[in-house]
């Protein structure tokens, strides 16, 4: 694992606590140009009730404005989890070259679990997938939210 990937992992991380705090489920996404942060997001989906708004969509937004293009052919996307098949279909949209993720999800993974429509060799773009980065520091966010808003259910 290049010591790089930790890092920026890290910089998701930090971007699914602040959606932590606030309720939503703590996904995190950023996304690097020539080892620069150029745009980070957070899971927006509760607060905004906009089915768009992930952490990747955000952040792929975000790094639009910022390069001043739709495409981001020299980036690098970090997120805590899996890409989704929106999330999947806007990194391919938007020519993204690499995509490096924390824990795998089993319900809508679509960069290698479920499918994989980041390498889908009709689209005219791929992607290199690394996965894994971080798996348990990412994972363990996830699986204490949910715990907890279960417990929560719970004491109703």
């Amino acid at each position: 694992m290049k010591e790089k990937d930790q890092s920026y992992m890290k910089l998701a991380i930090e971007e699914a606590k602040k959606a932590q705090a606030i309720g939503e489920v703590p996904i995190g996404a950023v996304i690097v140009h020539n080892d620069e942060v150029i745009a980070s997001g957070y899971n927006l989906r509760e607060s905004s009730q906009l089915a768009s708004s992930h952490a990747e969509f955000i952040a792929i937004e975000k790094a639009n404005r910022a390069i001043g293009s739709w495409r981001l052919e020299d980036c690098t996307l970090y997120v805590t989890l899996e890409p989704c098949p929106m999330c999947a279909g806007a990194i391919v949209q938007s020519r993204i070259p690499r995509v490096v993720y924390g824990a795998a999800d089993p319900k809508a993974g679509c960069a290698g679990t479920l499918m994989n429509l980041l390498v889908e060799e009709r689209f005219n773009h791929q992607c290199d997938v690394t996965a894994g980065v971080m798996e348990e520091e990412c994972g363990g966010l996830l699986t204490s939210f949910f715990k907890e808003l279960r417990e929560k259910k719970k004491r109703k």
